[in-house]
């Protein structure tokens, strides 16, 4: 059996998230992580000691360029992933984006129209759905074992990032539905499935963050499936402590899991049934690792995968959806600058 050619990404941004999210699960599946690029050249150069990157670049513009990079990794702030998406599927390159894969449904629908133009796969980061916790959480309902699915409920709160995080800032696509709420969101729309289909909001309520208009740091919104089920998201950005969890309830009972987005820290599923309730441990290796397999092989085999362009398309619409059911404007969109 021939082996699989090792991907080559480039990396746009020096990020924190990026040491987790790209260089680690790389280091472990072989990928090679040939050049980076960063505003400051400085940064750049200490990411690629530190993991090991072939070459450090001097802008997003010319890794984008590079003819080595076959696929780019975007970690940048919110308003950023989607002009430099575009970008780089219009260079003819296969993306891999941290969510959320644009800053509204709009920029996300261009940037879907040029990969199908281009022929390239763009990708949503939503990691956690790769991760066997998150594809145990979907066979347990799909078996039928806790009934008729009846309600969804999906915490994603944490504690409040420093003043002046990007996070807080409205032109850089800030607020808790864009960082962590969108979480929630998607994994209602992959519970549809057993719902009757895509989830719509009901009504959303939102809390905005002293001195940063329009930046929501509090949500709970509601969602409705079409065969009749419910939904609750509740996501913050101003919580006393860290809640990634998600509760999917049944005719017969329910399946929880306490950490369904960072599954590294809490691999548990815990599945109640008839007053009875049972403990399943699927691993904690990271779900970074499984998506960027699941990545790699969709580029070297053309198979297809979960969180693709139009899925990211999906995602956003249901995220403007509740920045309107709550009185927030949407993300504005950001001209790409040069570099």
């Amino acid at each position: 059996m021939r082996a699989v050619e090792p991907l080559r990404i480039g990396v746009l941004g020096a990020a924190r998230i990026a040491g987790a999210a790209i260089a680690a699960p790389a280091r472990l599946t072989g990928t090679r992580l040939v050049a980076v690029a960063a505003r400051d050249r400085g940064r750049a150069q200490t990411f690629a000691d530190e993991h090991g990157v072939e070459r450090v670049l001097g802008s997003y513009a010319e890794l984008i360029a590079d003819p080595e990079v076959e696929a780019v990794y975007n970690p940048l702030a919110n308003s950023l992933h989607g002009p430099w998406n575009l970008a780089a599927v219009e260079a003819g390159k296969h993306v891999l984006t941290e969510k959320p894969s644009a800053s509204d449904a709009a920029e996300a629908r261009d940037a879907r129209d040029a990969a199908a133009k281009a022929g390239v796969l763009l990708v949503e980061g939503f990691h956690y759905l790769y991760h066997p916790v998150a594809q145990r959480l979907l066979e347990i309902v799909a078996s039928g074992e806790i009934g008729e699915l009846r309600h969804v409920e999906v915490r994603m709160e944490m504690p409040a990032p420093p003043e002046g995080d990007p996070r807080w800032s409205l032109e850089l696509a800030g607020g808790t539905v864009m960082d962590v709420g969108c979480y929630g969101l998607h994994l209602h729309r992959v519970l549809g499935r057993f719902a009757g289909g895509e989830p719509t909001v009901g009504a959303a309520r939102g809390r905005e963050r002293a001195g940063a208009p329009g930046v929501d740091e509090f949500m709970e919104i509601d969602l409705d499936f079409p065969a009749g089920p419910t939904g609750l998201v509740r996501t913050s950005m101003c919580a006393d402590g860290l809640d990634f969890s998600c509760r999917v309830v049944g005719s017969r009972g329910e399946v929880g899991v306490p950490s369904f987005v960072l599954p590294h820290l809490d691999d548990r599923v815990l599945v109640t049934v008839d007053g009875e309730q049972r403990v399943e441990e699927l691993g904690r290796r990271s779900s970074y690792t499984y998506q960027l397999e699941a990545f790699t092989e969709a580029v070297r085999t053309g198979r297809s995968i979960a969180t693709g362009a139009d899925d990211a398309v999906a995602s956003a619409e249901l995220v403007d959806a509740a920045y309107r059911a709550a009185g927030f404007p949407l993300r504005p969109r950001t001209v790409r600058p040069a570099g």
